[in-house]
């Protein structure tokens, strides 16, 4: 099939900050495109003003994205029949062999609607594609995305590094009945978005100590303490739940902004509510003075030029790392919400 376009989906509410970071990446490697989005869609889509829109894809990777859950190649969306679907996507898929299928909304409104349809025609396309001699699970195929909403079928293709296996890009979480607040599913999610499976059993092992500041009500303790971590919950408030009481975490009255620890630390993990540009120095200062060999914090932004507020704050971690070698990143999780994740460990 041919594809004139990259579909990209984020959070209801920040197609324009996904729009300004594509629209970034472009103009950085001198990509001739613009992007189109509407409010509330989930979904903003990059059109070349000249040439393929592959030459935006040879040098973009969705895992260095910001905003953008998930994306793929597609061209103008198809409407779907009432009976016979399959066959319809089947022709617009052309003779191209996958080895994947991901069907999938957009997470608004609109798009949860057509959740049922999608889940339901998985089944019968993953048939057709194997009847048509396309299904090609072992090869170096792309990944076939299927995307319904009030527009039709988006059909799209996705090499390795382009797309995220995940419908939408969403992880599926479940939140235990013992933890304190839903917070623990942020940094769940960013151990697994900013650490592979051999970072993430190098880095997490029982014994390891971390530091919380603004800690409670205790989420990420929670979960530090879970993962057999010694944590330092550090917050003026109280801790709550059975983290409170909780063998291997001590809970220490103090402000986040000017505690210390008294001798260095595995992991610093940060949550308070404050100006992102502090929060953001503040996790800087800890890696660079040696205190944690990773840290997690995440950056409440403002309500407008969100794109332009996290830019500005890693902008300030890598002015306070100081050229100390480091791997900076970050991501708005799906567990965030007006806010960013961010990452600092070792290069």
């Amino acid at each position: 099939m041919e594809s004139d376009r990259l579909l990209l989906l984020c959070r209801p509410g920040f197609e324009g900050d996904t729009a300004a970071e594509i629209q970034a990446a472009a103009g950085e490697i001198g990509f001739p495109g613009y992007c189109r989005a509407s409010a509330d869609t989930g979904r903003v889509t990059l059109f070349p003003s000249v040439g393929a829109i592959t030459e935006f894809t040879d040098h973009w990777r969705l895992a260095d994205a910001l905003f953008p859950r998930q994306a793929f190649l597609t061209a103008e969306p198809v409407p779907l029949p009432d009976r016979d679907r399959v066959s319809t996507i089947l022709a617009t898929l052309g003779d191209e062999p996958v080895r994947e299928l991901v069907t999938e909304t957009p997470d608004s409104e609109a798009g949860r609607a057509w959740t049922r349809l999608a889940r339901a025609l998985e089944g019968p396309l993953r048939r057709g594609l194997t009847d048509a001699g396309l299904w090609q699970p072992d090869s170096g195929a792309p990944r076939l995305h299927l995307l319904l909403d009030d527009d039709g079928a988006h059909i799209g293709l996705a090499s390795a590094g382009l797309d995220d296996s995940r419908p939408g890009g969403i992880p599926r979480l479940k939140r235990p009945k013992s933890a304190p607040s839903r917070s623990f599913l942020k940094l769940e999610e960013a151990w697994q978005t900013f650490l592979d499976d051999e970072e993430r059993a190098r880095a997490l092992q029982p014994g390891m100590r971390a530091v919380d500041l603004g800690a409670a009500p205790g989420g990420w303790s929670w979960l530090l303490q879970r993962r057999g971590l010694e944590v330092l919950a550090v917050d003026n408030g109280p801790l709550k739940g059975e983290v409170a009481t909780a063998d291997g975490v001590t809970h220490i009255r103090a402000d986040g902004f000017t505690w210390r620890p008294p001798r260095p630390v595995d992991w610093l993990v940060c949550d308070m509510v404050e100006r992102p540009q502090r929060v953001a120095a503040l996790a800087a200062d800890w890696f660079a003075a040696g205190r944690c060999r990773y840290a997690v914090f995440n950056l409440k932004l403002p309500m407008r030029r969100r794109y332009a507020a996290v830019e500005e704050c890693l902008k300030v971690v890598r002015d306070h790392l100081g050229g100390a070698p480091a791997r900076v990143a970050a991501h708005h999780l799906y567990h965030d919400r007006d806010e960013v994740t961010a990452f600092i460990g070792p290069a």
